[in-house]
């Protein structure tokens, strides 16, 4: 007898029906998975077929063959088990085939027949939903992903018992729905920047880096500040959409790194050690998998110590900051994961730390100084928008019992900047100011004769490129922005370029 479940399979975060096909007939007892499946899937043979008898089920002594179809598409993951079980009882008349038609399903089985949580299932469901599905049963460990997509039907379910039961008409199985907590965030950051003596110059290009979403580079000696204030970022950082939050959760999804929670609505602040490697930092693999540049979308990256990390490593940032995009090709698969993150790096002037430090004397040959900043090359430096030099903090700041001005009250300013750029780009697929098209500039960021006056002599004198120009107008915008100022002033375009000019000291001209 024939029976057809749906399930679904990913390729990066784009999701295909996989109809399991199952036909059982007369012949040498053999369990037969044909089309295209990897090891996990191959695997799940022994998975369901203990799961059935260990369930109360009957396992057909007779010939097996399960077919994934479409056949020409590679399958991998293990959310194809409960699928693979279902076919064998459907084909032997041991559950409604007629209704299971209705459902998508997504289960790992456990060899008792409990159904467990798998990766990707957020990703699956939306797929899914896209092709015009809106049923699924999944474990009960996936329900509050799943969930979150509003207009689905989700019903989890603990075994195989509870599944056949449910198709069966024996008892039911409610719909999950999320409560509304899942989509709340009221939670007060833990790193504050009151906690920051000092260093106001660096709190502000933080707050403009925040506003805008722009990359920022921190240059200073050890123990001024940088690492401090950049785990403070996020505490500034506007909340998640609901739209970002699901690019989000599809990511750490796919990654495994979700758990059993719903709806990310927290900006992620990814740092990784410098030994990581191209592909944990990229994303790669056998079957490729998101990188750091993929779980820091919609966040934060923070690079700590650059100059520290691998040359190479460095150098593949430039595309994904560049693009929002991370393409991965592989013997297996050709995948795109989105990589929209702020850059935010940090690094010493020198390998001792102390060079241009006025309370310190600097160890270093400018030939090693050459060497070690000539890690960062100009091009990297070129997608950085904001670059300042943090100096060290005075002892006045340090003793000073004078609170600093404190998270809530930046984030204030930083909600109402977004807003006027969410306004202004309402009709673009814009969120901020860092992601206005070059061919747009000029629409948005609008010159007087004077500004352009001040831009050409800065230009000259300091040898910018055409992107680094391009950055400074967009800087020059979030600046008005937070200021409420629909045009845009001198001295918001002059403090853009200030935090170009570091440059000249450290590597000459751009």
């Amino acid at each position: 007898m024939f029976s057809n479940i749906k399930t679904c399979t990913l390729e990066g975060l784009k999701g295909h029906i996989i109809n399991v096909e199952t036909d059982i007939s007369r012949g040498m007892p053999k369990f037969s998975i044909v089309g295209l499946p990897d090891t996990a899937i191959k695997e799940s043979s022994e998975r369901a077929k203990a799961a059935i008898k260990n369930s109360g089920f009957e396992f057909p002594i007779a010939k097996i063959v399960t077919n994934l179809a479409p056949a020409n598409i590679k399958k991998d993951g293990t959310q194809i088990d409960l699928a693979i079980a279902l076919g064998i009882l459907a084909s032997s008349d041991q559950l409604d085939m007629e209704r299971a038609s209705q459902y998508i399903f997504l289960g790992e089985l456990s060899l008792d027949g409990r159904v467990n949580r798998i990766d990707g299932a957020l990703p699956m469901v939306i797929s899914c939903r896209e092709l015009g599905y809106t049923k699924f049963i999944v474990s009960d460990h996936n329900k509050n992903e799943c969930a979150v997509v509003q207009d689905v039907e989700v019903y989890p379910v603990k075994d195989l018992n509870d599944v056949v039961g449910f198709l069966d008409n024996k008892f039911i199985i409610d719909r999950f729905v999320v409560d509304s907590y899942f989509l709340e965030n009221n939670e007060k950051a833990s790193l504050n920047f009151e906690d920051m003596r000092g260093q106001e110059q660096l709190k502000r290009a933080l707050e403009i880096s925040a506003a805008g979403s722009h990359n920022l580079l921190m240059l200073g000696p050890p123990g001024s500040g940088k690492t401090m204030a950049a785990k403070r970022l996020p505490s500034i950082l506007p909340r998640l959409t609901f739209e970002e939050a699901i690019e989000v959760t599809k990511i750490y999804s796919v990654s495994g790194l979700l758990k059993n929670q719903g709806l990310i609505t927290k900006r992620p602040f990814r740092s990784p050690h410098h030994t990581a490697s191209m592909a944990s930092l990229i994303g790669g693999g056998k079957i490729p998998k998101p990188g750091e540049v993929s779980l820091a979308h919609n966040g934060v990256l923070f690079l700590d110590e650059l100059p520290e990390f691998n040359k190479n490593v460095i150098e593949s940032l430039r595309q994904p900051m560049e693009d929002g995009v991370v393409n991965i090709s592989r013997v297996s698969a050709t995948l795109q994961y989105p990589s929209d993150f702020l850059f935010l790096c940090s690094l010493n002037p020198c390998p001792c730390g102390y060079y241009g430090d006025p309370t310190h004397e600097c160890t270093c040959s400018p030939r090693d100084i050459n060497r070690y900043l000539g890690k960062i090359s100009a091009p990297l430096l070129d997608r950085i928008d904001i670059h300042v030099e943090v100096k060290p903090v005075e002892f006045s700041d340090l003793s000073s019992s004078e609170k600093s001005e404190s998270s809530e009250s930046i984030l204030e300013r930083v909600n109402r900047a977004r807003e006027i750029q969410l306004e202004r780009f309402k009709s673009q697929r814009i969120y901020s100011n860092s992601q206005i098209p070059d061919k747009l500039i000029n629409k948005y960021v609008k010159l007087d004769k004077n500004l352009k006056g001040i831009i050409q002599m800065a230009f000259k004198k300091y040898a910018f490129s055409a992107r680094a120009y391009n950055k400074i107008l967009k800087v020059s915008r979030t600046i008005a922005d937070l200021e409420g100022s629909e045009e845009i002033k001198d001295y918001h375009l002059l403090e853009a370029i200030r935090y170009r000019v570091i440059d000249t000291n450290y590597w000459g001209n751009n």
